[in-house]
């Protein structure tokens, strides 16, 4: 072995660091701490993935009550269906049997029309008015009149007035008549 008298003696015990090599207690914090950072973002994970989970479960059995909610709401929404068109049904009757019933009736009366039309015997008089020009108490006289059809007499029609005859012509005015039937007159001074 050569060994030179200025170099220092070398320990065994302590070994020297190169430079550029990072320590081994370097090495095992920046793991230690990586480690650490990854445990509590697999904790907040964990928790968020747990509240996720009861969220979900949360959610359907709010699913699961809103079907039954809805077969509910069906079954109610077939009922009223049901007797609102059990009602138009019956609504739908009654009309066609009024419209029937009206179909009878004016085939009836055009058939009671047709046959009055062709009986000469009828006669086409209109019916009379009556006029009550009474007293208040002659009023319940006609009264029990109308009531009592067998004692109602029939009213007389009315006479035929004959036109009065014209005064005679003022004799300030002159008379001209012309050849087509017209006729003036003529005041005279």
């Amino acid at each position: 072995m050569i060994s030179d008298p200025d170099m220092p003696a070398i320990e065994l015990g302590a070994q020297e660091v190169a430079a550029g090599k990072p320590s081994r207690k370097g090495t095992i914090g920046v793991v230690v701490a990586g480690a650490a950072l990854v445990t509590i973002v697999n904790l907040t994970a964990a928790v968020y993935l747990y509240r996720g989970m009861n969220d979900l479960r949360v959610v359907e059995a709010r699913l699961e009550k809103l079907g039954q909610f809805e077969q509910r709401i069906g079954a109610r929404l077939d009922t009223i269906n049901n007797g609102f068109q059990s009602r138009f049904e019956k609504l739908d009757s009654q009309l066609q049997a009024d419209f029937n019933e009206i179909d009878r009736n004016v085939a009836r009366l055009e058939q009671n029309s047709s046959v009055a039309a062709s009986d000469d015997s009828i006669s086409s008089a209109p019916e009379p008015t009556v006029i009550t020009t009474g007293t208040e108490e002659e009023a319940p006289a006609v009264a029990e009149n109308m009531a009592e059809p067998d004692s109602m007499e029939m009213p007389r029609p009315p006479r035929k007035r004959t036109p009065a005859v014209a005064p005679p012509p003022n004799p300030a005015y002159q008379r001209i008549q012309q050849a087509d039937g017209k006729v003036h007159y003529k005041k005279i001074n």
